[in-house]
């Protein structure tokens, strides 16, 4: 597709990506700028070079940050714009005349936080082209609220679960920022529903996510009660969470089928493995997963006392989790909200995730930016001390553990859930929706997927509009005064952050000082810019709700993606799409170039009528389905075959960086941790070694006093018992939010491998200076520090035309199909 001629064209222009240089020419339209390389002035010579011509497209709306720095023309340094992109990308573009630079920032800038309304967005104009795959795809009727709910087994004409569709919210009245169609307990009445939502956030009432088909188990969702300082409660409330949780009690007191003590296992158990490859899984397993694989294995267990046999799972013990810190959630009753007083909810535990509110992610976000910022103007790799105090990765750990605590509760404990964080919509879907890709094989399919992201994510609320600032803002576009006195931008310069915040002030009060309300609204179809320049020098009124504010972007989304590619990449043969569609998904949120993701909530987007209006992303990824197809997936579910049971869990002590969405390499994001994650195999390996070793003469001695004894998976000894089902430690309430949710629902935890005393003599064997000494000779300092530089190879807008599969470039020119790919774009 050619570049569009108009007057914003910018010849002989170098582009600067990972401090590699090309020269091109930069064409500016009305939704996007395309990189031309190489120029016409050095084809037009060589007719030949003709079929090398490459264009690279940038989304306006995918900018984070966009810098100006000018320089007068005495200085003999060109005036630049550097600009950051949502998806990670770093271009700086050289102009040869300080006014063309200024010109192309002041046409950006009215191009993405000057419009005014999201009426005037790409995706109101896009359409791909009428033969194509994706125009005959009705991406809008993908999901369907009624028939999800139905494939869980919830419709009037199927038997009664305990759960009901109800239309109390049909228009919307009831609850704005719920989805019209909810699942409810058939014992509650509607009348009932309006009095509890009285005592919920937002009128947002306890009500069905997720209904598990092989043991009829929820999770249900909502947002925070009005508890307050006077720590008030709601009857209507406390009946609707108890309906909630015994909705399915005729399912569980019926008998159970002849596999119903094979519950599902964790994708990462090797029940049929030899005992040297157990020995080497119980280094990583905690108590609960060694139980929960002995119980799945079929061995039978009684109780001591009743000589009853142990049913895994029968007992049940109802959790509701709150996402927060337990702190944050005292803070909320000062304004009178807070969390349950579970005095009132017998019938379940409660625990706090400890997962941090939206502010804290941002600012963990901008730190990972601060480590990979000089990525157009540098090939070195990003900062790993920045990366590290960003605790980018603590966070999706946390977000994984509390998702996956909710998972074993449902699927392995055969227990209810309920989820809550303030409002509902942010934490509140991240770990309902990471549940239920752990919990069922069907999210784990790109339809599925798809489903998961339209009710956990779309329908119920979270606030995309907000969190992505799809308008931009003002303070999103500097200029750098600095570079007037003709200083050059270097690797880990300011680049003009540090007027950032004066530039902003400035803009913000120009922005709410100038009423342009009569001026007429630019119209702007395909890629007409003609009505552009009159506005690009003043600011627009924005549509009442639509406009950026700074407090409430924030990457949610983001997280949610990031774990879900933790989970893809521990369990490759368990997923139908690979990385890329979750990379691509990520990009297409920021886009606008669909409707997808505008607004707020259903009742917005009904009322805006996107999908008479607008594409829908869903036909854009399955009209490309061979693209986003993992080739290792196995679709066969057998809760008997090691990788093909129909619970995954993630392997929390195996997240890594996403390097693929920060267009870095392996090593240069996970360099160091991969490192160490080999060190400490090898050292586990050999005292694991160590441990059998001198445990061997324990076992056959038969010593200690008479009592029987049983080797542990250590090698150490332990009194023979029977195992007991992990539950809820009776002293977790609303007031021990300084335990950890794991440790609530885990028992003790066992410590390090180490050597074990002699069981009959109670002293340390003497083999402990010499596993000192193996270790010492082990090399380990080598590990650590004999890393292989790293790799620059990254993609680049003017760079190498060899592209791999895993590092697109901006998702324009993507695995150098973009250019095809965004040909429908304009």
């Amino acid at each position: 597709m050619a570049a569009p001629h108009n007057k914003h064209r910018y010849s002989d222009i170098h582009a600067l990506r990972g401090g590699k240089p090309e020269l091109g020419d930069l064409a500016l339209n009305a939704f996007h700028l395309v990189f031309r390389f190489p120029p016409e002035s050095i084809t037009s010579a060589d007719p030949g070079l003709k079929k090398q011509v490459k264009q690279v497209w940038f989304a306006f709306h995918v900018i984070s940050q966009c810098v100006l720095r000018p320089t007068p023309p005495s200085s003999g340094i060109p005036s630049s714009i550097r600009i950051r992109f949502r998806d990670f990308t770093y271009v700086s573009f050289n102009f040869p005349d300080d006014k063309q630079a200024r010109d192309a920032f002041d046409f950006i800038r009215a191009r993405t936080c000057r419009l005014g309304s999201i009426d005037k967005l790409l995706a109101f104009t896009f359409s791909p082209p009428p033969a194509s795959p994706e125009h005959k795809i009705d991406g809008w009727g993908i999901y369907d609220a009624k028939a999800e709910f139905r494939r869980q087994g919830i419709s009037e004409k199927a038997a009664d679960l305990g759960w009901r569709i109800t239309a109390i919210n049909k228009d919307y009245a009831f609850s704005p920022t719920y989805p019209a169609v909810l699942a409810v307990p058939s014992k509650i009445s509607d009348n009932t529903l309006k009095y509890a939502a009285n005592f919920r956030s937002r009128a947002r009432i306890p009500t069905l996510s997720y209904l598990h088909p092989v043991n009829n188990c929820t999770i249900t969702r909502s947002s925070q009660p009005f508890v307050g300082l006077r720590m008030k409660r709601s009857i209507q409330d406390e009946r609707l969470v108890g309906a909630c949780f015994s909705a399915a009690s005729d399912f569980i007191d019926a008998p159970l089928p002849a596999n119903a003590d094979q519950s599902p296992s964790s994708s990462h158990v090797d029940l049929s493995a030899d005992s040297a490859e157990i020995a080497e899984n119980d280094l990583t397993m905690s108590e609960t997963e060694r139980m929960e694989d002995e119980l799945i294995a079929g061995n039978a267990f009684y109780d001591d006392k009743t000589g009853k046999r142990l049913i895994y799972g029968a007992q049940q013990h109802n959790l509701i989790v709150d996402a927060r810190p337990a702190i944050n959630s005292y803070a909320m009753q000062a304004i009178g909200m807070g969390s349950e007083n579970m005095d009132y909810y017998r019938f379940a535990k409660k625990v706090f995730l400890n997962i941090d509110n939206i502010h804290v992610m941002r600012e963990s976000l901008e730190k990972v930016v601060s480590a990979i910022k000089d990525a157009d103007v540098s090939p070195f790799p990003p900062s790993r001390d920045l990366l590290v105090k960003s605790k980018w990765l603590k966070h999706i750990t946390g977000i994984l553990d509390g998702s996956a605590i909710i998972a074993r509760q449902v699927g392995i404990q055969h227990s209810h859930v309920l989820i809550h964080c303030s409002d509902g919509w942010d934490r509140t879907s991240q770990l309902s929706a990471l549940a239920q890709l752990m919990l069922d094989p069907y999210y784990r399919t790109l339809e599925g997927f798809i489903v998961l992201v339209e009710k956990d994510w779309l329908s119920f609320g979270h606030m995309f509009q907000l969190r992505s600032g799809h308008l931009s803002h003002e303070s999103w576009f500097t200029s750098d005064t600095d570079a007037l006195a003709g200083l050059a931008v270097k690797p880990g310069d300011n680049d003009g952050r540090g007027d950032a915040i004066e530039n902003a002030l400035a803009s913000a009060k120009r922005f709410w000082s100038k009423n342009l309300a009569n001026d007429k609204d630019a119209s702007i179809e395909g890629d007409d810019t003609s009505a552009v320049d009159e506005a690009k020098q003043e600011a627009v009124p924005v549509a009442e709700g639509q406009a950026t504010r700074l407090k409430d972007v924030s990457p949610v989304f983001h997280q949610f993606l990031d774990a879900a590619y933790q989970l893809l990449r521990q369990h490759p043969t368990r997923f139908e799409f690979n990385e890329r569609f979750l990379r691509r998904l990520l990009y297409h949120v920021y886009s606008c170039q669909y409707g997808t993701f505008l607004l707020n909530n259903e009742r917005q987007r009904h009322e805006a009528k996107l999908q008479e209006r607008t594409r829908s992303v869903w036909s854009y990824f399955l009209s490309r389905r061979q693209e986003f197809t993992n080739e290792q997936y196995d679709p066969t579910v057998d809760d008997h075959t090691k990788g093909r049971e129909r619970l995954v869990f993630p392997r929390l002590n195996e997240v890594r960086w996403w390097h693929q969405v920060f267009n870095r390499t392996d090593d240069e994001m996970n360099g160091d941790l991969n490192a160490s994650a080999a060190t400490a195999e090898r050292v586990a390996a050999y005292a694991q070694q160590t441990s059998s070793g001198l445990s061997e003469p324990s076992i056959s001695t038969g010593e200690n006093n008479g009592n029987q004894m049983e080797p542990t998976s250590r090698g150490s000894m332990s009194p023979a018992r029977s195992p007991q089902p992990p539950a809820l430690t009776s002293s977790q309430s609303v007031l021990t939010g300084v335990e950890s949710a794991h440790e609530a629902l885990t028992p003790e935890a066992r410590s390090p491998p180490t050597l074990n005393r002699g069981s009959s003599t109670g002293e340390m064997p003497g083999a402990l200076a010499a596993l000192q000494d193996k270790i010492s000779g082990m090399g380990i300092a080598n590990v650590f520090g004999g890393r292989s530089s790293p790799s620059t190879g990254r993609n680049r807008a003017g760079g190498s035309s060899r592209r791999s599969e895993d590092q697109p470039s901006n998702g324009h020119q993507d695995e150098g199909g973009g250019a095809q790919e965004m040909k429908s774009m304009d």
